[in-house]
């Protein structure tokens, strides 16, 4: 129609041109595996992404091509996220928590054509080097000076660099080009992919930053404790260069002392992460009797954070923004920015406001529904399984129609697998969970996946792994077996068995023998029974602490 707007994509490389002009003094800030800290530019960091973006066409990588990352949080790995998808490839950045046998699965099913590794890392290629692509080409995040012996063929990143050009043509694309490639291990079976496009790149760091409007402020620093390869960092190298916030990057430091330690240096302003690194950072502030300069600002997703640690923030004048999302949602869904009608509310009720998962950002609907899939009323009080759609949320799995045709009901909304409640003023609070997943960390372990490969066992006969509360990790699993003989072995015997199959951290805490499992009216073990029967059961860690 005459007199209508342009359309242009909207695409990644224009937050990157935007950003490193219009913020160009903002930095980034890492601490890096050579054991110091790194500084330099928006400016600089722009033309350090053109010389990538030239590197990788040099590589032979095109349009489409998923390129891998395994790497801590640093100046390096943002340049990566830039540099790919501004030549229209894939970064698949990869969780070096997962299990040899999902990290196999992963780069084999993305069919990755470059894997870049921090030196941290190499020890866990080698590992599973005989199960990786035969073609796939090795670069190492560091100098020639820090170059590590390998018993693989691999590159060094800053000679990749070097001599190439410091500007770079970005060429146009259509804004439902992929960019990103993020695999969630939250399911039963092999991990599924979550694939985003620019156009849904773009449109969460917007909304995000709209939502999140306390934590983006231009000049401030932000400290990303949540990993780049665990969903984007929440979106954080896209929103902070969009907004003007210099990113302060870890690195594999996220102890409490060293957290403590960098933010005060750096005066960081917000700091982002799951519950976990902020109990550390909580105890080095209370051995310190204070808070790191100019920290005010504190954003928790991952798992719901314990009242304490909210009480604990708020204390000292940080403000606590509880949000919630996932893989599939890019991931942010809700933010638990409190509106204006509360500032005057008594503390105990904010903080009641504050332990919710928070309201919808724009552009994200939720719905509860009953076992019918009837719309159930947002008044707070009905439960019902959580499902959502928007512009952030993935319409089917990568390379997967088994997967994806589950995830959907029949009007094209993804189901969450959580139960939950929504209030009249579009707070979500999470009740349950559909499936019983286990969440250690923030990471997701699945209890399925536990019980089928302990059945494997000789001497158990059948199983369930159920999550028991943790104090530190929100949930840790613990195996029910029934032996299938007189023989019980112990719990390091069957943590053996299964550590063929699964990360350290994701092995069973406690191994309790029963004489039968609880059975449901169709013969499924009756997990909810089982919970009941162990109402008084301890964690280990909590008995020895009694």
């Amino acid at each position: 129609m005459d007199g209508m707007m342009m359309h242009r994509p909207l695409l990644v490389k224009d937050i990157l041109t935007y950003g490193t002009g219009a913020h160009r003094r903002g930095e980034i800030i890492s601490v890096r595996t050579e054991g110091d800290i790194h500084r330099q530019t928006y400016e600089q960091t722009g033309r350090r992404i053109a010389q990538l973006g030239h590197a990788l066409e040099g590589l032979g990588v095109t349009f489409g091509d998923r390129v891998a990352t395994l790497a801590w949080n640093g100046y390096r790995h943002f340049e990566l996220y830039y540099a790919i998808a501004g030549i229209g490839a894939i970064c698949h950045t990869i969780n070096p928590r997962l299990s040899a046998e999902q990290l196999i699965y992963i780069v084999n099913h993305a069919e990755d054509r470059v894997l870049f590794l921090d030196t941290t890392f190499v020890p866990l290629v080698e590992a599973v080097l005989d199960h990786l692509p035969k073609n796939l080409t090795f670069v190492i995040m560091t100098d020639r000076a820090h170059m590590p012996d390998t018993t693989f063929p691999a590159l060094c990143y800053e000679e990749l660099l070097e001599g190439q050009p410091e500007s770079f043509d970005w060429p146009d694309m259509p804004e439902d080009t992929a960019c990103g490639l993020c695999y969630t291990s939250g399911t039963t079976g092999n991990p599924k992919g979550a694939l985003y496009s620019h156009r849904s790149t773009v449109l969460h760091a917007l909304m995000t930053i709209v939502a999140q409007t306390v934590s983006f402020i231009e000049g401030k620093k932000v400290l990303p404790v949540v990993p780049l390869f665990h969903v984007n960092a929440w979106g954080l190298p896209f929103s902070a260069l969009m907004s003007g916030l210099s990113l302060v990057m870890p690195g594999p430091k996220l102890d409490g002392p060293s957290l403590f330690k960098l933010m005060d240096d750096e005066e960081v302003f917000s700091a982002w992460g799951v519950p976990t690194v902020w109990m550390g950072l909580q105890a080095e502030m209370k051995a310190q009797g204070r808070k790191p300069k100019g920290f005010e600002d504190v954003v928790i997703g991952g798992s719901a954070a314990p009242r304490s640690m909210i009480e604990a923030f708020e204390a000292l004048d940080i403000n606590v923004c509880h949000a919630w999302g996932m893989t599939e949602m890019s991931p942010i869904g809700t933010h638990g920015t409190l509106p204006r009608w509360m500032d005057d509310a008594p503390l105990n009720k904010r903080i009641d406001y504050k332990q919710k998962q928070g309201r919808r950002c724009f552009g994200v609907d939720l719905k509860i529904v009953d076992d019918n899939g009837n719309p159930l009323p947002e008044d707070g009080r009905a439960t019902g399984e959580l499902y959502v759609r928007g512009n952030t949320v993935v319409s089917g799995y990568f390379r997967n129609e088994g997967a994806s045709t589950k995830a959907f009901d029949k009007d094209g909304w993804f189901g969450t697998g959580d139960v939950a409640t929504l209030d009249p003023d579009g707070f979500l609070t999470l009740r349950d969970r559909t499936k019983d997943l286990i969440k250690s960390g923030g990471e997701w372990i699945s209890s399925i996946d536990l019980e089928n490969a302990a059945m494997s066992h000789p001497a158990i006969a059948s199983c369930a792994a159920i999550a028991v509360p943790h104090p530190k990790w929100d949930e840790r699993p613990v195996l029910v077996a029934v032996a299938a003989g007189a023989e019980k072995p112990d719990l390091e015997d069957v943590q053996r068995h299964l550590s063929e199959h699964f990360a350290k951290w994701q092995l069973p805490d406690d191994l309790v023998w029963v004489d039968a499992l609880p059975l449901t009216a169709t013969g499924k073990v009756s997990k909810l029974t089982l919970r009941e029967q162990l109402g008084d059961y301890q964690h280990p860690d909590l008995r020895e602490t009694a």
